[in-house]
């Protein structure tokens, strides 16, 4: 195929934008949930369990189908299973918006990850069949991930606006225009991609990925929580054992839903770990930095959003930049890079104090925003990039997989330490006199800790107040120096790992 006959046209770059649309729903979807909870459960009136189900369900059908799904459009075709996902995800936003009890509101939110796995995947093994040219398709992938960091952020805002001035309903209603529009204009822009030789579907390796992921994930959210500490971790190891058992099955079977030998190759395997600690050690930070400005700062929920929409704005042009400088700078130069600004950011926050103005941590954001958008760009350019066209969906899923499985862990562990810091720091600050009662509440958040401050009388809750705070804020300090300290060792793990990736050719080359 000629250097010509490999670049994309207009028609190409009008379905990559047809194909970010949902991609940018979803970012913006996965954090409306959170602001409309509290109007949910005034509404229906879920336990705490239903409550936990109800955030929690998404994400594990999510986690727990990429690999099926990403095999299934290599059958079937990706722009067919992306399409049947877009009726899918409307039909269960339909159900989730008419939802009238608790378990409707589950069973919504479950379908809505079943039709979601079909679509992350779909788009991002369509855009490596779509765009041939690596430097072209790099640029794709900019823009892809741009969506993302811009539904992210723009998630609260939005889903803060929708929910007061309509309801928690039309959080549901609104995914469904885009869906609309992404089944009217698909089939015009987007064209069908599918593996000619894709071999039958194996039933044993959809049970194995699907109970081993699911039971993983569920196994990390069940460690964050601390409630039941043991079974969490039989949950987790059950599910590490079933993926074991999966990766056994893929290397004996002929026509593996998964290339799991593509980890023999240096540059593949650095690029997904890569992914996986920077989803990590990112998702784990801003979540603590989220908390710190609504509960120190005292900052709106759409005020702190705000703040963090420069990351955002960041992130995205760095993906940009990264594509135009990765042709005379080396990859692996440039991902290491990444990881050492990102580090700097996080690293920000080990001076942070509870009078700490939000344009500093909006500073220690951009910062993040910028070495993230530039170290993930080209990692995900380089898993795709490392399979050929037809064979892109197994790579989609390796990618999405490990940015699941990182969210997933950077909440949990990162949580969980940042909960036993300001943990250790209260008890320490604690002042004398307030009941153990009192104490042992204030320990599990920081907003139950200020919430007894109103009870109490002045200088004791006052007092409780300052040390709430202050523990928190050194909790957060620390958890932030891990984080810098964890992408400082990926940063050096990328230059090892990366070194000597071609930023022209593909690492495989396609039969045509």
């Amino acid at each position: 195929m000629t250097e010509n006959a490999q670049r994309a046209t207009a028609r190409t770059w009008i379905g990559l934008a047809v194909l970010v649309l949902p991609m940018l729903l979803i970012a913006i979807d996965g954090m409306v949930l959170v602001f409309a909870l509290p109007a949910i459960t005034t509404d229906l009136q879920p336990s705490g369990t239903e409550q936990l189900w109800i955030l929690d369900i998404y994400s594990l059908m999510l986690a727990g189908l990429l690999i099926t799904m990403s095999s299934l459009g290599d059958r079937i075709g990706r722009r067919r299973l992306l399409l049947i996902g877009a009726v899918g995800f409307a039909a269960a936003s339909v159900l989730g918006a008419l939802a009238s009890a608790p378990w409707m509101l589950i069973l919504a939110r479950a379908l809505l990850g079943v039709a979601g796995a079909t679509i992350m995947p779909s788009t991002l093994s369509i855009i490596r069949n779509m765009f041939l040219d690596r430097n072209q398709r790099r640029t794709a992938m900019a823009v892809w991930a741009a969506m993302g960091s811009a539904g992210a952020a723009a998630g609260p805002i939005v889903g803060g606006w929708v929910i007061e001035a309509f309801s928690w309903h039309a959080a549901f209603l609104m995914n469904i225009p885009v869906m609309i529009i992404l089944l009217a204009l698909a089939p015009i822009f987007v064209p069908e991609s599918a593996n000619p030789m894709p071999g039958r579907i194996d039933v044993p390796s959809i049970a194995l990925s699907l109970t081993g992921m699911v039971t993983l994930v569920y196994g990390v959210k069940t460690l964050a929580e601390g409630e039941q500490p043991l079974a969490a971790l039989v949950t987790f190891v059950s599910g590490a054992v079933l993926l074991v058992l999966f990766v056994v099955r893929q290397l004996r079977i002929p026509n593996p839903m998964i290339n799991v030998r593509l980890f023999r190759v240096r540059s593949f395997t650095g690029a997904v770990v890569v992914d996986l600690l920077s989803v990590f050690a990112l998702v784990g930070a801003l979540f603590a930095l989220t908390q710190h400005l609504q509960l120190i700062a005292g900052l709106s929920t759409v005020q702190s959003a705000l703040w963090m929409l420069p990351q955002a704005a960041v992130s995205a042009i760095a993906g940009f930049l990264a594509a135009a400088l990765v042709k005379r700078i080396p990859a692996s130069i440039l991902v290491s890079a990444g990881g050492v600004i990102t580090a700097a950011g996080f690293g920000m926050l080990l001076f942070l104090t509870p009078q700490t103005p939000p344009f500093v941590i909006a500073i220690s954001l951009c910062l993040v925003g910028l070495g993230a958008g530039v170290g993930l760009t080209l990692t995900n350019d380089i898993i795709m990039s490392s399979v050929r066209p037809e064979h892109a969906g197994q790579a989609a899923a390796v990618s999405e997989t490990a940015y699941e499985v990182g969210t997933a862990l950077g909440t949990a562990v990162l949580g969980s330490i940042l909960l036993g810091f300001y943990r250790t720091g209260l008890a320490s600050h604690a002042p004398i006199g307030l009941p153990g009662t009192v104490l042992s509440a204030a320990e599990e958040t920081l907003a139950a800790a200020l919430a007894f401050t109103a009870e109490l009388p002045g200088a004791l809750g006052q007092a409780l107040a300052d040390a709430a705070v202050t523990s928190f804020t050194q909790a957060l300090a620390w958890t932030g120096g891990l984080a810098a300290l964890i992408l400082t060792g990926v940063a050096i793990f990328a230059a090892i790992m990366l070194r000597g990736v071609s930023a022209q050719a593909d690492l495989v080359k396609a039969d045509h």
